[in-house]
């Protein structure tokens, strides 16, 4: 079982920070500990600050892994001006090479089908480089995904999305997969 903390408690929110905010916290709490307590109840500060630099660790690992701001917009416009054939081929290896067992579908309102540890998600990415993502293109991927039973939904958009899509996305928990999630995705992508 993978421990995911809540998006809005304080160690979710760490996590979505530099790295250096939790190693500021776990510093303060030691020197904190130090400067207030007797020698002996140090180890309170040194306790306490575990979590945190623990957090910072974990959010320094995901800021390696981060493609920069250049490396993203080259990957969006390269994406952008490929064919359907190679952007999807493309998609397909960055999902193989994360450990997904990937299989192509004919439409239908979604393109891939991921299977992981017995978890499925349906990936909806032929509309990929379109310039504004409707509700009706989301609407098509929760209905397949309703049909095939999947787990998960994620839709690939290099372009806006417009606010209904966004709120009927998060009314029945499809992700957007954007040009940062993509970069990611196709790190290892010459372009």
């Amino acid at each position: 079982m993978k421990f995911k903390p809540s998006r809005d408690s304080i160690f979710g929110v760490l996590l979505r920070s530099p790295w250096w905010m939790s190693a500021g916290i776990a510093t303060v709490l030691i020197i904190g500990a130090v400067a207030a307590l007797p020698r002996e109840y140090w180890a309170i500060g040194v306790f306490a600050s575990i979590p945190f630099v623990v957090i910072a660790v974990l959010a320094g690992m995901r800021g390696l892994r981060t493609p920069s701001p250049a490396r993203v917009q080259a990957i969006a416009a390269a994406a952008a001006a490929m064919p359907w054939p190679a952007f999807s081929n493309a998609v397909q290896a960055g999902f193989e090479r994360d450990g997904c067992q990937v299989e192509r579908l004919n439409g239908g309102g979604a393109n891939f089908a991921l299977t992981k540890d017995g978890h499925i998600a349906l990936v909806s990415a032929d509309r990929w480089k379109a310039a504004r993502t409707g509700i009706d293109a989301v609407q098509r991927l929760q209905a397949a995904r309703e049909r095939r039973a999947a787990h998960e939904a994620i839709y690939i958009a290099l372009g806006e999305i417009s606010a209904p899509a966004r709120e009927y996305a998060a009314a029945h928990d499809i992700s957007f997969m954007t040009a940062p999630d993509l970069a990611r995705l196709l790190r290892d992508w010459k372009t």
